[in-house]
């Protein structure tokens, strides 16, 4: 797995995020610099688990697309009988 990268921009919302969370539900406040150390633990510590989950889901969608789409060949098969 290569590094995850996020843009400049999609870590300041994440930052953000956090922050609010952080004053929200456990009536702590972090500073910006805290909030971005968190998110790159997160990313380095725990973002394989993460990408290996949505790895997993996304495999399980394909699979079971690709079986509607052999059940819908199966459908249009035509009958062929021998004498």
């Amino acid at each position: 797995m290569s590094k995850i990268d996020f843009s400049r921009a999609e870590k300041e919302v994440m930052v953000e995020k956090l922050k609010s969370y952080f004053s929200e539900k456990l009536n702590h406040e972090i500073g910006g610099f805290d909030a971005e150390f968190l998110i790159d633990f997160f990313e380095k510590e725990l973002g394989v688990l993460f990408y290996n989950k949505g790895l997993r889901d996304a495999q399980s969608i394909i699979s079971t697309k690709v079986e509607e789409i052999v059940d819908t060949i199966y459908e249009i098969e035509k009958p062929v009988s021998f004498k």
